[in-house]
């Protein structure tokens, strides 16, 4: 048996509705295998003793891993890989890959499109001209809010914050930044606390990935120090805040506006979030273009080509990054 032969008998198991362009690329180069969804219940006698790969958006569990014994890789669709319990597979010798960079730019634009429409309401202002309010009522009203004069902090310094940073520069905005560390190399000014960080600008844009230690991090202390000209905008993850605490604050007027694309129940999004007027809401389109959206797919298999070709991935997660594969 050839080598691309030995391949294609190799199973990889995709729970539940999956990216098209991947799935095409896994089924001319693997063997795969279905399930309606990430269910340790639904996986078979056959699975048991055949998959040895998992392509999926995430939602992998422990016990959906020990329903496996012979799996050795999952393939995560898309950066984030918090809904992978990477804890387990590292003890278990699995392999976890996600898929950075190719998604940075897009989600750095929308970052700054949702900051945008946040400030000056263009999304209201649309809205304002197709119902023909402009025409019954005249001009939209002068947005409260604008850009100019603003400071922005940004809560998660890594490959999407700094192309975030690089944008802003543009815009000729100052800008800090929060990290677990501080950057190297890096000219902005740095706040070892959240906290520190709120204080110190009246803008803040989340990109921190969702781990236990960022858990609900923007709370109602963090709103609070960012003052009531304060944005708050989430590219990030949903889990990073806690929604009853920032509909307060909305509310109250603690801030003056929030943009969020992510949420922490998607797709369910608070009514509270919903009905507050100084909102801009998005459902978690950050990547979301055929463009960029393709080339996630094809690093997520490439990922798995390389791994049972190769035996080596091609963007380990940190905590499985010196994994070696198996004999």
């Amino acid at each position: 048996m050839t080598k691309a032969e030995q391949q294609q008998a190799v199973a990889i198991l995709v729970p539940g509705h999956f990216n098209d362009h991947a799935v095409g690329r896994i089924d001319g180069a693997f063997s795969r295998v279905w399930i309606e969804r990430a269910d340790p219940s639904l996986v078979t006698d056959e699975m048991r003793r055949t998959v040895r790969g998992i392509a999926a958006f995430g939602g992998i569990t422990a016990a959906l891993m020990d329903a496996l014994p012979k799996l050795e890789i999952i393939a995560n669709f898309g950066v984030g890989y918090d809904s992978v319990d990477v804890r387990h597979a590292a003890q278990r010798g699995i392999m976890v890959t996600n898929t950075p960079d190719v998604l940075t730019e897009e989600v750095a634009d929308t970052a700054i499109g949702l900051l945008i429409n946040t400030v000056r309401e263009l999304p209201r202002a649309e809205t304002w001209l197709r119902d023909g309010s402009w025409l019954r009522n005249g001009n939209y009203p002068l947005s409260r809010l604008t850009l100019r004069g603003r400071h922005v902090g940004i809560f998660g310094m890594g490959r999407i914050g700094l192309a975030i940073a690089r944008r802003l520069d543009a815009f000729g905005l100052p800008i800090a930044y929060h990290n677990r560390r501080r950057v190297e190399g890096l000219s902005y000014d740095y706040h070892p606390t959240l906290k520190g960080l709120a204080e110190a600008v009246d803008t803040l844009i989340s990109v921190a990935p969702g781990r236990a230690s960022t858990e609900r991090a923007v709370n109602a202390e963090i709103l609070s120090a960012l003052g009531p000209n304060g944005v708050f905008v989430n590219i990030g993850r949903g889990s990073t805040v806690d929604e009853p605490a920032l509909a307060a604050a909305l509310a109250s007027g603690s801030i003056a506006a929030a943009g969020l694309d992510v949420f922490a129940d998607e797709p369910n999004v608070p009514e509270a979030l919903l009905a507050a007027p100084n909102t801009s809401l998005l459902p978690h389109v950050g990547s979301a273009s055929q463009h960029t959206r393709r080339a996630m797919a094809d690093l997520c298999v490439d990922n798995l080509v390389s791994w049972f070709s190769q035996r080596r991935a091609l963007t380990p997660v940190p905590e499985t990054a010196n994994l070696q594969a198996r004999s």
